[in-house]
């Protein structure tokens, strides 16, 4: 019996700007995760290269690949799950700022956990030094993960679903945030999400990479792309959005997918999305469809995407 290998990531190539934001969209297991630990230099690809100014990672000297490793970092989903519950939030900057900050003495190692503090909200830092995470919220835990995140001076952060275990009431702030540390600090990000929303107010006119089952199937500037989507998963995700606006609501056409299994060959061979889309063609099955420049930067893997109806998006009629 022949052996099927199962991929989480296919053919996806970008290049990624210092002080840039990428917003990453697609559903749960499209390999948005995957992706972003491949990129932190955490997963080691089993086909293709990841560079860092030109230097493919994994062929680094010891040396070398030590002083790449602090410059990206990766702040995870569950942040209670990436903290260590049996430390304090001193306890757990502590040891980070040693390692990098080299400070003289006992009380410039406290001056900077304290600083760290601040910078991302948890004030009066005096309060939280001695709480553990459990003693925190999630939003609270997150800003911590970021002032952990932020201690080696990197150039590059994974946001992994940043605000997704948050109070909605509590996301605005921690996107807040992290725009603070693109603007201040010059750190880019690859925002990784399901969530439309939230991507659009973070990455604002940064790049938006839709992924699908491992695909890059849409990319391009971000109000391009929202402006006039073209893939039909785009679209179907668009179509589903709330719209909170009742002027507009009234008037959503929601785009319904087909509901089918995909198999491994049309992984492979055919594009990602064919066995959902309602408008695929037998072209669709056979043949990946290659990327196509529709002005702009905005860039399309669909077969059809110059020969679909008309869609505009909800917010835009009127």
């Amino acid at each position: 019996m022949k052996k099927v290998r199962n991929y989480a990531v296919i053919d996806v190539s970008m290049k990624i700007y210092e002080g840039q934001i990428i917003a990453l969209v697609g559903e749960s297991g499209c390999g948005k995760t995957t992706l972003g630990k491949i990129i932190a230099g955490i997963i080691k690809p089993s086909e293709g290269r990841v560079l860092w100014l030109g230097k493919d990672i994994w062929k680094l000297s010891k040396k070398e690949f030590k002083q790449f490793r602090p410059l990206i970092q990766i702040v995870h989903q569950d942040p209670y799950a990436s903290l260590n519950p049996a430390r304090t939030v001193y306890q757990i900057l502590a040891p980070v700022v040693k390692k990098y900050k080299n400070p003289r003495s006992k009380r410039e190692l406290r001056e900077i956990v304290i600083q760290y503090l601040e910078y991302v909200g948890l004030t009066p830092p005096s309060y939280f030094l001695n709480k553990y995470p459990h003693h925190l919220s999630g939003g609270m835990r997150q800003r911590l993960s970021i002032a952990r995140a932020i201690i080696p001076s990197p150039k590059f952060i994974v946001a992994d679903e940043p605000v997704s275990m948050i109070d909605m009431s509590l996301r605005l702030s921690v996107l807040k945030l992290m725009e603070r540390l693109n603007k201040e600090l010059g750190i880019g990000f690859i925002y990784i999400s399901h969530d439309v929303a939230t991507a659009r107010y973070f990455a604002g006119k940064a790049l938006l990479a839709l992924m699908y089952l491992g695909r890059i199937v849409e990319k391009g500037p971000m109000d391009v792309v929202l402006r006039n989507p073209l893939h039909p998963y785009l679209r179907a995700i668009l179509s589903a959005s709330p719209i909170p606006d009742p002027k507009f609501a009234g008037k959503k056409r929601r785009i319904e997918l087909k509901s089918a299994e995909v198999s491994t060959d049309i992984l492979l061979r055919g594009c990602p999305f064919s066995h959902r889309c309602p408008f695929a063609v037998k072209k669709c099955f056979e043949e990946n469809p290659p990327f196509r420049d529709f002005g702009n930067g905005h860039m399309v893997a669909c077969h059809l995407a110059d020969e679909l109806p008309e869609w505009v998006p909800p917010w835009r009629e009127g």
